[in-house]
C-alpha cells in the first residue's frame, strides 16, 4: 500500500423543481415530528411507545414552528438532505450535484447509507459503514485499527475520495483522517469521476459522509456496549435549543461524542480513542442558516500484521500463522492520532429564485507510528522465523478549504433551470518524516521472544509538500417535460511545491485541468428512469518518484448507461449501471525501490452495477447489492503487465442485509436482522500467479426496544471464518477480522 506522496502506507431535487418553475416562498416547516425526533436520536423510527412516554415527548417538544433553511429550498415534508434517512430509503441528495435533487433525477449512480442502518449494523469503523454498498469494497487490509481502506470501482480511494460534509479530507503519506460511524447522519457514495464538483477525487468517485447536526427537538441519547474482544465504549448525543433574545431568530446546539478503549483480535494491540463533535446552528429568520462545527479526537492503537503469503494466504510446512500473532514489539510498538476540525455552513435564500451558500473547514491531524514490520522468512517458509524491519513516521498536515456556491432557480420558456455557479479554495500542507532499519531482530512464529531494539537509520523522506489548488465550477440542471439534463463544466489551477530537508533539490508543478460531465436522465412512467451520462475526471496527486519528481495529475473518463426504477407501491428503488471507466497516469510500486511509486499509464474498469434499497414494509427493511468488474491494466511501458489485474483489488462484490422488528403483538418491540456478504478473489502479484481465495461472511443482529431503552446483539463473521483480506505482495498479507459479538445498550429521554 504505497501513499500518493511516493511512500508505502503501511505501508499501503421535489422542492428544486418546484422551485424552477416559479420564485420561492419564504420556507417555513411544521414543528418536527416525535417519529422524525426518533430518527435523529438514533433510535429506531417505529418502536412500540407507551401513552406515557409519548405525552412525555410532547412536553419536551417545541411547539412553534421552526424555519429550516437547511433544506435548501425544500417545502415542508420533504426530506431535508442533510438529515435523517427514512429507514433505509433516502429520496434526496447534495453530493451529487451540490443541490438539493432527487436521487432519481441524478444520472449518476449514488447511493445513501442512513442513520439507521449504521444503528442496525452497528460497524465499529468508516469503511465497515461501506459493506452493504454496490461498487465499493472495504477494510482490504483486514482487522486494521488504524486506518479506513476502502476502492470504488476497482481504484483504491481513501486518500482522495473521503469527503466530510461537502469538503475534502485529502490525505497523503501517513497524515490520515478518522471518522467516527456514531458521529454521522448519513453516507452517500457517488460512483464514478466527480471532480467537475469537488475538484478532485478517485475516478471510481467519492464518499461524503454528513455530520450529525443541530435539530429543532431536543435530542438526549447514551449508550454502552463491549465486544467479545473485550473492547468497551460509551456514546452519546446530545441537543437542545438554546435561549436567545425574543425575536433574534433560534440557536440550537448539539454535541455528539465516543469514548472507547480495549483490546482487538491481536495480542498487544490495543484500539483506544476519544471523539467530540459540538455543533451549533442560529436562524435569525426563515431564510438564513448558519451552522458551527467542531471536531476533536485521539486514537491510540498498534501497527497491522505484515505478514508472508505462505502461512498466511496457503499453508507453510508448519501450517497457518495464528490470527492473533504479534509481529511487532510491546512497548514499543504505537500508532497515535490527533486530529481537530472547524468549520462553518452558511446559507441564505434571497426569495427570488437566488441562493448563496459558503461551506468552509480547517483541519490538523498529527500521526506518530513507530513499529516492526514483517519482511518475510528468515531463510525457508520451514523455519517459522519472520524477518523484520522498524519504522517510523511523524507526520503532520494542515487543510484548509472553501467552497463559495451561488444557485439560481429560473425558467427558460418549457425548460426549467437550476444553476449553480461556485468557487473553491484548497490549501493542503504535509511536514513528512519517514525513517526506516533494516534487518531488526527476527521473530519465531510459535515462540515469539520480544524485546529486540533496532536503532533506528537516517530518514528517507525528510520533506515538506505544500499544494494549493482554486478551481470555478457551472453547472445547469436543466428540466423539460419528463427529461432532465445536467450539464456540468469546471477548470482548476494547481500549484505544488516540495522543500526537502535532505540532499534533494526543492521542486515545484503548476497545473491546469478542465472536466466536465454531461447526463440525461428520462422519466418514461411506472417510476422507471433509464439515463445515460459521460464524464472526466482529475486528481492532482501530491506526491514525487523516487528521484523527486512530481507526479503528473491522474486523469480519468467513464461512460455510464443506467436505470432507476422506483414502483409504484414500492418504498424504496432498484438501480442498475453499466459503465466503462478509464484512469490514466496511474500510481503503482516502483518496482527497484517499494517505498516509493511510478505512474503507469492506464487501468481500465468496466462492468456492472445492480442493486435494491427498501422499506419493504413497516416492519422490514432491506438493502442488496451486486458488483462485477473487468479490470484490467490497459497500457504499461512493461508489455508483461498489460491485461493484468492491479494487487489487491478483487472484481466481484455482493451482499444482502435486513432488518425485521414486530410492531405489534405479544413480540411487539423485539427485532433481528442478517445479512451475507460476498468478496470475489484478488492477486498477491503483478503478474497474477498468486491468488487470494473469495469469501463469504455472514452478520446477524437481535434487538429489543421497550419505552425509552434499546438493547442490541451484533456479529459480524458469525462463522468464525478464517480469511486474508488481501495481499500486496508476497511478504505483505493481511488477515480479516475474525467472528466479534457487540452487545450494546442504549437510552433516551
Amino acid at each position: 500500500m504505497l501513499g500518493t506522496a511516493g511512500t508505502v502506507l503501511l505501508l499501503a431535487d421535489v422542492a428544486g423543481e418546484a422551485a424552477a418553475q416559479s420564485p420561492l416562498p419564504p420556507v417555513t416547516v411544521d414543528a418536527p415530528r416525535a417519529r422524525g425526533a426518533e430518527r435523529n436520536q438514533g433510535a429506531t423510527t417505529s418502536a412500540p411507545r407507551t401513552r406515557a412516554v409519548n405525552r412525555a415527548r410532547q412536553t419536551n417538544r417545541n411547539v412553534a414552528a421552526v424555519p429550516q433553511a437547511s433544506d435548501s429550498n425544500a417545502p415542508s415534508g420533504i426530506e431535508n438532505p442533510q438529515g435523517p434517512v427514512n429507514g433505509y430509503v433516502a429520496n434526496r441528495t447534495l453530493s451529487g450535484t451540490k443541490t438539493n435533487t432527487a436521487l432519481r433525477e441524478i444520472p449518476q449512480s449514488i447511493s445513501v447509507i442512513g442513520a439507521d442502518q449504521i444503528r442496525d449494523q452497528k460497524p465499529q469503523s468508516f469503511d465497515q459503514i461501506l459493506r452493504y454498498t454496490p461498487g465499493v469494497g472495504g477494510e482490504q487490509f483486514g482487522a486494521d485499527t488504524r486506518n479506513d481502506w476502502f476502492f470504488l470501482r476497482g481504484f483504491r480511494a481513501q486518500q482522495d475520495a473521503m469527503f466530510l460534509d461537502g469538503l475534502p479530507l485529502f490525505n497523503t503519506a501517513f497524515a490520515t483522517w478518522k471518522l467516527q460511524p456514531f458521529g454521522l447522519e448519513r453516507v452517500e457514495v457517488l460512483r464514478g469521476p466527480s471532480s467537475v464538483l469537488y475538484g478532485g477525487g478517485s475516478p471510481g468517485g467519492i464518499v461524503n459522509a454528513v455530520s450529525k447536526l443541530p435539530t429543532a427537538e431536543p435530542i438526549r441519547y447514551i449508550e454502552t456496549g463491549v465486544n467479545s474482544f473485550g473492547n468497551g465504549y460509551v456514546s452519546f448525543d446530545v441537543g437542545e435549543r438554546l435561549l436567545i433574545p425574543p425575536a433574534s431568530g433560534t440557536l440550537d446546539g448539539r454535541v455528539v461524542g465516543v469514548v472507547k478503549g480495549g483490546g482487538t483480535q491481536v495480542d498487544f494491540t490495543q484500539d483506544n480513542s476519544y471523539y467530540l463533535a459540538p455543533s451549533f446552528t442560529y436562524r435569525p429568520d426563515a431564510n438564513t442558516r448558519f451552522t458551527v462545527m467542531a471536531l476533536a479526537s485521539k486514537d491510540r492503537t498498534n501497527g497491522n500484521n505484515w505478514l508472508p503469503y505462505e502461512g498466511s494466504v496457503i499453508s507453510a510446512p508448519f501450517g497457518k500463522i495464528p490470527t492473533k500473532l504479534f509481529t511487532s514489539e510491546p512497548g514499543q510498538d504505537y500508532f497515535m492520532r490527533g486530529q481537530t476540525m472547524v468549520g462553518y455552513q452558511f446559507e441564505h435564500d434571497f426569495s427570488n429564485g437566488m441562493t448563496f451558500r459558503q461551506n468552509a473547514r480547517y483541519a490538523h491531524v498529527d500521526v506518530n507510528i513507530n513499529s516492526y514490520i514483517g519482511a518475510g522468512y528468515v531463510g525457508p517458509p520451514a523455519s517459522a522465523t519472520l524477518q523484520r524491519y522498524r519504522f517510523v513516521a511523524n507526520d503532520s498536515a494542515d487543510l484548509g478549504t472553501i467552497d463559495n456556491q451561488l444557485e439560481g432557480r429560473f425558467n427558460t420558456g418549457a425548460i426549467s433551470h437550476k444553476v449553480l455557479a461556485g468557487v473553491d479554495y484548497k490549501k493542503y500542507r504535509l511536514d513528512d518524516y519517514q525513517a526506516s532499519a533494516f534487518p531488526a531482530g527476527p521473530l519465531n512464529i510459535f515462540n515469539p521472544v520480544y524485546g529486540s531494539v533496532t536503532p533506528m537509520g537516517a530518514p528517507y523522506l525528510n520533506r515538506i509538500l505544500d499544494q494549493q489548488q482554486i478551481g470555478v465550477y457551472l453547472q445547469d440542471q436543466m428540466k423539460l417535460d419528463r427529461f432532465t439534463l445536467v450539464l456540468s463544466g469546471r477548470n482548476d489551477w494547481v500549484d505544488t511545491q516540495q522543500f526537502n530537508r535532505l540532499a534533494v533539490p526543492n521542486t515545484s508543478r503548476d497545473v491546469s485541468k478542465a472536466t466536465g460531465r454531461a447526463g440525461l436522465i428520462y422519466d418514461v412512467g411506472l417510476g422507471l428512469s433509464p439515463y445515460v451520462s459521460y464524464a472526466t475526471g482529475f486528481d492532482p496527486v501530491i506526491g514525487t518518484t523516487r528521484t523527486g519528481e512530481f507526479f503528473m495529475p491522474e486523469e480519468a473518463k467513464q461512460v455510464e448507461v443506467g436505470a432507476k426504477w422506483e414502483p409504484a407501491g414500492f418504498n424504496g428503488y432498484l438501480t442498475a449501471a453499466w459503465f466503462d471507466l478509464r484512469k490514466t497516469n496511474a500510481l503503482t510500486i516502483d518496482p527497484t525501490n517499494i517505498f516509493f511509486q511510478v505512474q503507469n499509464g492506464e487501468v481500465t474498469s468496466r462492468g456492472v452495477e445492480l442493486s435494491v434499497t427498501t422499506n419493504l414494509t413497516p416492519d422490514f427493511k432491506m438493502v442488496g447489492s451486486v458488483s462485477s468488474y473487468d479490470l484490467f491494466i490497459s497500457k504499461d511501458p512493461n508489455a508483461a503487465l498489460l491485461g493484468k489485474r492491479p494487487v489487491a483489488i478483487p472484481t466481484v462484490l455482493a451482499s444482502l442485509w435486513g432488518d425485521y422488528t414486530f410492531h405489534s403483538g405479544p413480540l411487539a418491540g423485539f427485532g433481528f436482522g442478517g445479512g451475507a456478504r460476498y468478496v470475489g478473489e484478488s492477486f498477491a502479484d503483478q503478474a497474477n500467479t498468486l491468488a487470494v481465495p473469495s469469501r463469504a461472511l455472514f452478520d446477524a443482529a437481535l434487538h429489543y426496544e421497550y419505552q425509552q431503552w434499546r438493547a442490541a446483539l451484533n456479529v459480524t463473521n458469525v462463522a468464525d471464518k478464517i480469511f486474508v483480506s488481501s495481499c500486496d505482495g508476497l511478504t505483505s498479507c493481511f488477515y480479516g477480522e475474525r467472528r466479534k459479538a457487540m452487545l450494546s445498550l442504549a437510552y433516551r429521554w
